[in-house]
């Protein structure tokens, strides 16, 4: 498959058709389910059969239904989390990167300070701000990626910035916002596309292990996480309730990583140089 001259590879194309489906599938959710998510239809932990395809949960709930419901759930979390970190790590990246000097010490040994720790665990400590909850989650693994997009943001601002015609831009009295929205942002639209379809897949991940410990989507919501926590004390002799959320999540994170990885080979092959 071809797109502006680049061959895209098969883990590209299928990447693309398998995140395309989830997204189908959360968008038709009401007419693609046999079942309400929510509602008891029959008995406790019945195994897949015909009528339930994916079986049902402890409280008789049809899984197959939960399970494509909770796709809006997580989709939505991995989209306005990836919104969150690329707006305001790049403002950050852009702002530190261009002027530099002290701006650029005070921002960066900030963003130092955040990526110390681990993704998931700055995650812990704004949702212990603010509590649990789906729309907490989003915002706290939103927070957890500003560091990334940040650092990404600002290696690129400082080729950029050295370029002839921003000094000429400079030297005829642009403003510096004008120059930085206009000519110096659109330079890192492509490293930012990689990066946010690898943050898509983390995002959804984290918000699932939020949610799987309780601290985001709480019951009767159908979200993939909460949905794995339920049936992890009946693992063995109802496998369903837990394994079929869990493949969810799993084809979802490597449809975004076979994208991200294509992209980033196809379209900026030295951003794993620059962000190792």
């Amino acid at each position: 498959m071809k797109v502006a001259g680049r061959t895209l590879s098969r883990g590209f194309v299928a990447g693309a058709v398998i995140l395309a489906g989830w997204v189908l599938l959360a968008l038709l959710a009401p007419a693609a389910t046999p079942h309400d998510p929510l509602a008891t239809v029959s008995g406790a932990r019945e195994a897949p059969s015909a009528e339930f395809w994916f079986g049902t949960d402890r409280l008789g709930r049809d899984v197959f239904s939960r399970v494509i419901h909770a796709a809006r759930v997580s989709l939505v979390l991995g989209f306005i989390s990836v919104a969150i970190g690329a707006a305001l790590g790049s403002a950050i990246g852009l702002v530190s990167g261009y002027y530099r000097g002290p701006a650029d010490t005070v921002l960066m040994r900030i963003v130092d300070a955040m990526l110390a720790f681990p993704g998931i665990l700055l995650a812990l400590v704004v949702i212990a701000a603010l509590g649990p909850s789906i729309t907490n989650v989003m915002i706290a693994v939103g927070v957890s990626t500003i560091p990334r997009y940040a650092r990404l943001v600002r290696s690129t601002v400082l080729t950029v910035r050295e370029q002839a015609y921003i000094d000429a831009a400079r030297l005829i009295g642009v403003p510096d916002v004008r120059i930085m929205l206009r000519h110096v942002l659109p330079n890192t639209a492509v490293p930012l596309l990689v990066l946010s379809t690898l943050e898509f897949g983390h995002a959804i991940s984290v918000g699932a292990g939020l949610s799987f410990l309780g601290l985001g989507a709480q019951p009767p919501t159908p979200e993939w996480g909460l949905m794995v926590a339920v049936g992890r004390d009946v693992l063995g002799p109802a496998w369903w309730i837990s394994t079929f959320p869990g493949l969810a999540i799993f084809t979802v994170v490597m449809a975004t990583n076979l994208l991200g990885d294509s992209l980033q080979e196809t379209l900026d092959p030295r951003l794993k140089a620059r962000r190792e």
